[in-house]
């Protein structure tokens, strides 16, 4: 099989799979926050950590709250069988890159890796995003470039893949829609606060023999598990989170 064949293979293969993602990253998490010595982090140099994992990750969900709640249906849908576009989007996030939802991924994980106060574990989560995610993103280039041709290539060759050009930016032909990041984006809220609760877990876990999490971490949990079953609850019940236009 030739090589551009086999990483269309493996992109497809793993776009299927890509929200098993978050699942690599929490068992990798474990050894690493094991051999950390979290006596040697200061308390100030420890809510530095925290304050940037933060930042990272409401950065990551700004990115792509903003790119679903500004795209039209036949868009950045959450399909996970095979590749779906019945249109080409160029405006909003996806005037300033090609890949803006993969990109808010990167940065939440950023974050919550950042949480383990681990070096060595960013450097290899953002490794392993890349070569995880490289594939997907070839695999989708390749469907687009076949479903749309010469409007594609022209779209996309004024276009970093990943890094934004913040200079590019054209406004959203579609108008933002809190309804439809509601509907798209509670259970990614929901991952990453358990990404975070679980990294807190087991660094209380090796360094005191205790699993314990901080009051407002787990109030913080439990109020998003609460959200997201309302939320989930009026998606599959109800019409009140069905918009027309929207995927």
């Amino acid at each position: 099989m030739a090589l551009v064949q086999s990483m269309e293979k493996q992109g497809n293969f793993l776009f299927k799979y890509r929200g098993q993602f978050p699942v690599i990253l929490f068992i990798l998490a474990v050894p690493f926050i094991y051999v950390t010595n979290y006596n040697l982090i200061t308390e100030q140099g420890g809510m530095c950590f925290m304050y940037t994992a933060i930042t990272l990750s409401v950065l990551g969900f700004l990115v792509r709250f903003y790119t679903i709640g500004t795209t039209p249906q036949g868009t950045s849908g959450r399909n996970t069988k095979e590749q779906v576009a019945t249109v080409l989007n160029s405006t909003g996030m996806y005037s300033l890159l090609r890949h803006p939802l993969y990109l808010g991924n990167y940065l939440i994980w950023l974050g919550i890796t950042v949480a383990t106060f681990n070096i060595y574990f960013i450097v290899i989560m953002s490794l392993l995003f890349w070569v995880y995610y490289e594939r997907i993103m070839y695999a989708e280039e390749r469907f687009l470039e076949r479903k749309f041709g010469e409007d594609y290539l022209n779209w996309s060759n004024t276009l970093p893949a990943f890094v934004p050009a913040l200079l590019n930016f054209k406004k959203s032909d579609t108008p933002f829609s809190i309804i439809t990041v509601l509907r798209r984006e509670y259970a990614s809220v929901l991952s990453t606060v358990i990404g975070f609760t679980f990294v807190a877990g087991f660094k209380s876990y090796f360094t005191t023999d205790n699993w314990t999490v901080s009051p407002v971490s787990l109030q913080i949990l439990i109020a998003t598990i609460l959200l997201v079953l309302v939320l989930r609850s009026l998606k599959h019940y109800t019409q009140l989170l069905n918009e027309k236009g929207r995927s």
